[in-house]
């Protein structure tokens, strides 16, 4: 099938694109793919052509989000250069010389990562603060180190500098806090979306609306720890109720087949047949689309974020600004599955980690020991009790 878009060129140009999808996969997950790799194909053309061979091991050796995500890092690398220092006379990132990478230094690239812990951009109306923390510097560092480790290999420059640059100390995993939902926050969330509880006059008439959508999204996330992206990229048609059985894509592009529960068929049918099916799509790209927004469109990745914001701000009486993200909902699902006496191996093949030792973080993980421990610690009462 052939998938038509729309796409703005230079001046007042404008290209019809299609894509002929000769896969199983979906059109949307087909054209998602290549909306990534039309990006790092743009990034690339920005970059000198020196570059090259690090494109291609880019390409070759990491996945599509890691690849456009160190493409960035690179232009905005270059960008650096060019607005920061006296390194380079060049005006864009595509005209500077390889000669002026040669003369590059490990003090240069640290004092690069310094600049990326906080700086201030100026898009004319006003000026944004960028604060960086010590995960987000060290793909940074990555992005780099690899570049310079390719020119090196590659013979373009004669040392190998990376080896001077600064650590940055990322906390392991098993030193993170893992922030999941309770069982009954979980069940505060899901009587919110139910009946509406605990909202605002304004977000009450928006749920009226959405209410059947909004539950079945949450229901999802919450037994399947599904990332936000194969939520996001779900269609009627990944649906087989009568083998109880839908589709997903993982972001390796895997498909993977999940089994549907009671719970889950009854929601997502309940929206499809009550709420989705009262909605016009606004575009044939949509029609599939399992997730609408009240406009007909797909819903977007962004909106499912804010989404989730919203409701899991509810459980945890908190601010929507500290409500927790789909990927805290994917926590959620793998403590509680553990929790319940279910097999890390198994749990490991539901949510897709390639590591077990990444489900054992959740095994670990006892979500009541800290108020447990200090339930028998209460100085002040005991205090007034011998008074």
């Amino acid at each position: 099938m052939a998938i038509k878009r729309t796409i703005g060129a230079a001046g007042n140009d404008v290209k019809r694109l299609k894509i002929h999808n000769k896969s199983d996969k979906p059109d949307n997950v087909i054209e998602k793919e290549n909306e990534i790799y039309m990006k790092c194909e743009a990034i690339e053309r920005e970059l000198p052509s020196f570059l090259r061979s690090y494109f291609v091991y880019l390409k070759g050796n990491v996945l599509p989000m890691s690849r456009l995500a160190y493409l960035q890092d690179v232009r905005f690398f270059f960008d650096y250069l060019i607005s920061n220092t006296s390194l380079t006379d060049a005006d864009v990132p595509k005209n500077i010389k390889l000669d002026e990478i040669r003369e590059l230094t490990s003090m240069d690239v640290n004092l690069f990562i310094d600049f990326c812990r906080k700086y201030t951009v100026d898009d004319g109306d006003k000026i944004i603060i960028y604060e960086n923390n010590n995960k987000t510097l060290a793909r940074k560092k990555s992005s780099v180190s690899v570049m310079f480790k390719q020119l090196y290999r590659d013979g373009f420059i004669e040392n190998n500098i990376t080896d001077g640059f600064d650590p940055i100390k990322v906390p392991k995993p098993g030193e993170r806090e893992i922030k999941a939902l309770q069982d009954d926050e979980v069940m505060i969330m899901l009587d919110a979306v139910s009946t509406g509880s605990n909202m605002t006059p304004h977000e009450r008439k928006y749920w009226e609306k959405t209410k059947l959508r909004d539950k079945a999204i949450l229901i999802l996330f919450l037994t399947y720890g599904l990332r936000l992206s194969e939520l996001q990229q779900l269609n009627i048609s990944s649906f087989n109720f009568s083998r109880g059985e839908f589709i997903i894509y993982r972001k390796r592009g895997k498909e993977s087949s999940m089994p549907i529960n009671q719970s889950v068929q009854m929601t997502v049918q309940d929206y499809i047949n009550n709420e989705r099916s009262s909605i016009a799509e606004e575009t044939e790209a949509d029609e599939d689309a399992l997730f609408l927004s009240l406009q007909g469109r797909r819903m977007t990745s962004r909106s499912i974020r804010e989404l989730v914001k919203k409701y899991t701000a509810i459980a945890l009486n908190t601010t929507k600004h500290n409500g927790y993200s789909p990927h805290k909902l994917r926590a959620t699902a793998a403590t509680s599955l553990i929790g319940r006496g279910n097999s890390i191996y198994d749990v490991q093949a539901l949510l897709d980690h390639e590591q077990v030792t990444t489900t054992q973080l959740y095994a670990s993980h006892k979500m009541n020991v800290k108020r447990d421990l200090v339930k028998d610690m209460e100085w002040e009462i005991e205090r007034k009790d011998n008074d």
